[in-house]
């Protein structure tokens, strides 16, 4: 089984920036598409962004999109999110997963991220 370990989150001022970071125990890291996910108090968890198993390929949610930068590196089994221009809406627990077919499986802890208004 695959496990991932999210870090990075904080507390930041609006328009500040942080970077999260999702490392994978798992040999087979390359193998899969990867996933951001936040869900902020009282919503539904919702995906932030999408990242193919070679990172050639991406998506973001509009809400999202300009300001955050999903990537992977397979040598270090990890995935990033690169989050600039941060905006109080965007405070949130960050979690990271694994694609699989349709679902997706292996959530890490979370890590949060706030953003005072």
């Amino acid at each position: 089984q695959v496990r991932l370990v999210e870090s990075g989150g904080g507390l930041v001022q609006a328009g500040g920036s942080l970077r999260l970071s999702c490392a994978s125990s798992g040999r087979t890291f390359s193998s899969y598409a990867m996933g951001w996910f936040r869900q902020a108090p009282g919503k539904e968890r919702e995906l932030v962004a999408r990242i193919n198993w070679s990172g050639s390929n991406t998506y973001y949610a509009d809400s999202v999109k300009g300001r955050f930068t999903i990537s992977r590196d397979n040598a270090k089994n990890t995935l990033y999110l690169q989050m600039n221009s941060l905006k109080p809406e965007d405070t949130a627990v960050y979690y990271c997963a694994r694609e699989l077919g349709s679902s997706w499986s292996d959530w890490g802890q979370g890590t949060q991220v706030t953003v005072p208004s």
